[in-house]
């Protein structure tokens, strides 16, 4: 599933529409710190995969 320019569009102007334009900043920087938080969440559970792997040989 793909989503193409008409779809993002619409969607971006229903976040518009929901949160008015002087909380998109608000919402964009705490997604990305949501991100950050899930991609170091997920490299750390990645070291501590490979440490019992290792740790087993």
């Amino acid at each position: 599933m793909k989503l193409g320019t008409t779809e993002l569009l619409v969607i971006l102007a229903i976040v518009v529409v929901l949160f008015g334009p002087t909380q998109i900043p608000k919402l964009s920087k705490m997604f990305g710190k949501s991100v950050k938080n899930f991609r170091s969440g997920m490299e750390e559970k990645e070291e501590t995969k490979e440490d019992k792997s290792d740790s087993e040989d």
